[in-house]
């Protein structure tokens, strides 16, 4: 097992496109595939006895905020076990029960079914042509339909399977977190930030850029962000790690010494909340230093008409407000970690500017709804790595960061 590698959290993948009478077995009562000699390579020969595993079930598309999961089990068997020595033919087959994920099943979906590295199972089923699902067969390599047999990987440690920013992200909405510290800086960032529970946003990314003095805005800007934004998640989790660990050693009981439930859903709530608004309040920080540092003049979250906020407004919100100063020449930028059908908000800000900009960390959005981007007159601006989670066909659309800055200079010299 290589580290930073999928083969680190699975130890085997098994894919495939729903058919419409697979989708109906998913949703009804009858949860039995057919199975082929090859998936025995993940879950192992059942020629003498079925195999049952523990697995979570979800079902994930583009809309849920969360993610719904069930827990319950697998079942490996040879339906031809009995009489093998007679035919010498086996039959295997999958068996699982039913659960409220797997009555949201629909022709097309992508099911996966992933054995993780403690021997449980992750069956995943991701709605059909959502983002989630182009994500996840970006992050798992499937190729092609798969509708009329499973696709079966157990060699996890190419150089496809590397977990990077992108892939991370995709596998944190499947519930695998993956481990990320560097306790380099953690003496120094108790120093600093020892009176505080997490320091602000702005403060923190401050810090986070000073850590990587050899990284200048004057250079390449798609790697300058993806680095600052990355070393920033870095050390956030290593702090967090640190603060969570000393915060639950002191447990949450109340003063009769009863565990308080409520206590602690609300404390878990809060780190979750916490983690997303700090990475996208931080990508915004690092945005705005660029911009500032490369020249560009811009205002962050002023207000334009119906009370709007656009993220990144160039050159300034009075040449906006100034209704001589040509349209040709403003520009908007909107910024999300994530986009999920949020990225329509961009197209009612700032009236002025017919074409918006967006720019977002989100990788493999579906074909759909990029189609449906362009055709509002959104630009999507994406880091250059996180072009290569695209297809072929939408990275002759996409917009780098370093041509959106070129862009927006070129408007105003």
């Amino acid at each position: 097992m290589k580290y930073w590698y999928l083969s680190e959290y699975f130890e085997g993948i098994v894919t495939k496109k729903l058919s419409a009478v697979e989708a109906n077995l998913v949703s009804s009562n009858q949860h039995e595939f057919n199975g082929t000699n090859d998936m025995k390579a993940v879950f192992g020969n059942a020629d003498d006895q079925k195999k049952t595993f523990e697995a979570r079930f979800m079902y994930l598309n583009d809309f849920d905020e969360a993610t719904v999961y069930e827990d319950w089990y697998v079942t490996w068997y040879d339906a031809r076990a009995k009489s093998t020595e007679r035919t010498w033919r086996s039959e295997y087959r999958l068996y699982f029960s039913t659960t409220a994920i797997s009555k949201s099943a629909h022709e097309g979906d992508l099911l996966i079914i992933g054995k993780l590295s403690d021997g449980k199972l992750l069956v995943v089923i991701a709605e059909n042509e959502s983002t989630v699902a182009s994500q996840l067969q970006w992050l798992f390599w499937i190729t092609g339909d798969s509708r009329s047999w499973f696709s079966v990987r157990n060699e996890l440690e190419t150089e496809q399977d590397r977990i990077e920013f992108a892939s991370k992200a995709i596998l944190e909405t499947i519930g695998i977190e993956v481990e990320m510290k560097d306790e380099t800086f953690l003496d120094k960032m108790i120093e600093l930030f020892w009176n505080e529970k997490f320091p602000t946003t702005k403060v923190f990314s401050s810090y986070a850029r000073s850590t990587l003095p050899e990284i200048s805005a004057n250079d390449d800007a798609d790697e300058v962000i993806m680095a600052w934004i990355e070393r920033e998640e870095v050390l956030f989790r290593t702090l967090e790690k640190y603060l969570l660990g000393d915060r639950l050693s002191k447990g949450f009981m109340t003063s009769g010494g009863m565990a308080d439930v409520d206590w602690f859903i609300e404390f878990s709530l809060g780190v979750q909340n916490r983690r997303k608004s700090r990475a996208w309040a931080g990508f915004e920080n690092h945005l705005e230093h660029l911009f500032k540092n490369l020249g560009l003049r811009h205002s962050r979250t002023e207000v334009t008409e119906n009370r709007s906020k656009p993220d990144f407004l160039f050159p300034w919100i009075t040449e906006y407000r100034n209704p001589l100063f040509p349209t040709s020449k403003l520009t908007i930028l909107g910024a999300k970690t994530s986009c999920k059908d949020r990225w329509r908000q961009v197209l009612t800000e700032a009236a002025r500017v017919e074409k918006k900009h967006l720019i977002t960390l989100q990788s493999a959005i579906s074909e759909a709804q990029t189609n449906e981007m362009q055709s509002h007159g959104l630009q999507l601006v994406l880091p250059q790595k996180i072009h290569l989670t695209y297809s072929e066909a939408q990275r002759l659309w996409l917009m780098n960061l370093t041509w959106f800055i070129r862009h927006v200079k070129e408007k105003n010299p």
